[in-house]
């Protein structure tokens, strides 16, 4: 049986000279979709919940989120994966469509939008997190789909039938590990808070963000041990990716807040 070869054009329409790549339309996608989840989400759950947060303030936060992922996403991945290249290459900063987004960079900068929002007009922090992070896997899922057909973050080369040879690795058949991400990050994780949020899971402030945190976290650490280490970076240390490293700061931060929403719900 021979391995699938990758071979997806990373160019979705081609209108003249202007190109409307896979990765712009993975994240308008996302973001379409999620602030639509989100409008849902506070419609059917601000009673029973007692939110205090509104349609119209998940419109106007909208728009500081999008900055916050796209400057957290590209600044983190400039800092933690390949600070030379961009150093001597700075128009390559702008390049977007080429890929090289960082999530904790991004949850980083969804953070700060947040916390910014939050206090300028007076609304509470974790409530909105928690209405944000539940409608993140939605735009986890086009992400890692559109690194698949990117042919990038490719997995360790691997002898299982469904390896895929990236022509931009090697021609060794190898792990699909932006699906794997898509699967576990994307689609599992929004599985999991959405039947959370069915069971009045927004009532516990902070549970829905720290699961979310704890789930991703965990997934991604996981799924490192299946994905081939950036070659520019390799291991940190022994087994210890970029990835991991980040991820267990964040892993920790999604356990605090699981607990503290139980301990402050029955305090």
């Amino acid at each position: 049986m021979k391995n699938l070869i990758l071979n997806i054009d990373p160019i979705a329409i081609s209108i003249g000279p202007i190109n409307i790549y896979w990765y712009g339309v993975a994240y308008m996608a996302g973001m379409i979709l999620g602030l639509f989840y989100a409008k849902k989400i506070v419609t059917y759950q601000k009673n029973s919940c007692n939110l205090k947060i509104t349609k119209e303030d998940i419109d106007e936060i909208f728009l500081w989120i999008v900055f916050g992922i796209i400057f957290g996403a590209r600044l983190g991945y400039i800092l933690f994966y390949n600070f030379s290249f961009y150093l001597d290459n700075p128009i390559s900063i702008f390049t977007l469509w080429e890929g090289g987004m960082s999530f904790h960079g991004g949850a980083s900068g969804v953070i700060i939008a947040i916390a910014a929002y939050s206090w300028k007009k007076n609304k509470p922090f974790l409530e909105i997190g928690d209405v944000i992070c539940a409608v993140v896997p939605i735009g986890l899922f086009f992400g890692r789909i559109a690194n698949f057909i990117n042919g990038e973050l490719w997995g360790k080369i691997t002898n299982a039938p469904w390896g895929i040879i990236f022509p931009k690795a090697d021609e060794n058949p190898r792990h699909p590990s932006q699906l794997y991400e898509a699967g576990l990050e994307g689609l599992f994780l929004f599985i999991v808070l959405a039947i959370l949020i069915l069971n009045k899971g927004l009532k516990k402030k902070g549970l829905v963000s720290g699961l979310f945190l704890f789930i991703y976290s965990f997934s991604r650490i996981l799924i490192e041990f299946f994905r081939e280490p950036d070659q520019h970076i390799g291991y940190i240390f022994p087994y210890l990716t970029m990835g991991i490293i980040l991820s267990i700061p964040f892993l920790l931060l999604g356990l605090f807040l699981i607990i503290s929403s139980y301990k402050n719900d029955y305090s």
